[in-house]
């Protein structure tokens, strides 16, 4: 066999080395770029009406977007106690029960599907589900659509979480008599709940930005809500409908609510790194 040339190897190395480096450098520029556009854009109107005052009418100076914060977390908080649970009890089914099972097979490719269908598909479907079929826009709606996008997520992350987890561990509850439900619950899920965490804080980082399933869901809405059987307000359709108006007022404060929104999932992603980190020292 014909050696390589020593040379021509070190030349191939330092060129995939900075061809890598330049990419990696490109997406790190693209990232400063759109997050200091957001946060010169954004950040004069951060101020204390924006937290709590409602929208002013269009074309009058002030307001805040007060009720679409508060919108957007009671959607999210109650996707997340519709997801997750379900999402979770998917997961150990997978990881503990179903395994190599024909049905867990399908439960898995259906989750990869789930996981790959645009989220405005499934805005559609909830809107043909539920808001067709009531005849009005409702903030649970939107909750549904994204408690969908979050469990697909949630389950393969818990999956593989919970598979990691050796098993010795389960033998050696087993070995003393432990149920295994109890056993799952009790020893396997307590050995991955810095992993099961964080899948869960990066689901909701996901859907925390969506705007296409709420566009064909909970819709929108200038007022407090008061039951989330009606359209409520959201800081994301919020965005879509203040940036494509002419009103600066209404622009600048669709970019305050870009700001509000990267800077929640930017500090959730943060917060998720730096549990694991805590966790693994």
């Amino acid at each position: 066999m014909k050696p390589r040339n020593l040379n021509h190897r070190r030349r191939t190395d330092l060129f995939i080395r900075l061809l890598s480096g330049g990419a990696a450098l490109f997406g790190i520029a693209m990232l400063g770029w759109i997050l200091g556009t957001v946060i010169l854009k954004g950040a004069g109107s951060i101020n204390w009406e924006f937290f709590t005052e409602l929208p002013a009418p269009p074309g009058m100076p002030g307001g805040g977007l007060a009720n679409a914060i508060f919108g957007t977390l009671y959607i999210t908080f109650l996707a997340v106690l519709i997801g997750v649970p379900v999402g979770l009890a998917a997961g150990i089914w997978l990881a503990e029960f179903g395994r190599d099972s024909k049905l867990a097979e399908a439960v898995r490719f259906g989750a990869n599907l789930l996981m790959g269908t645009p989220s405005i598909i499934i805005g559609v479907f909830v809107f043909v589900l539920m808001v067709l079929t009531t005849g009005h826009f409702s903030g649970l709606a939107g909750a549904v659509a994204l408690a969908l996008i979050m469990l697909p997520v949630i389950a393969r992350t818990t999956e593989d979480i919970l598979v990691l987890v050796p098993t010795a561990l389960r033998e050696a509850a087993l070995a003393l008599g432990v149920p295994r439900w109890k056993a799952t619950l009790g020893v396997v899920f307590r050995a991955a709940k810095t992993g099961l965490l964080t899948g869960t804080l990066l689901a909701v980082a996901r859907v925390s930005g969506e705007t296409a399933p709420l566009l064909f869901t909970a819709l929108n809405s200038p007022y407090w809500p008061s039951s989330m059987n009606e359209p409520t307000a959201n800081l994301t359709v919020t965005i879509y409908n203040y940036a494509m108006s002419p009103y600066r007022d209404w622009q600048s404060l669709a970019w305050g609510a870009s700001l509000l929104i990267v800077v929640s999932v930017l500090g959730t992603t943060v917060l998720t790194r730096t549990i694991l980190w805590y966790r693994s020292r």
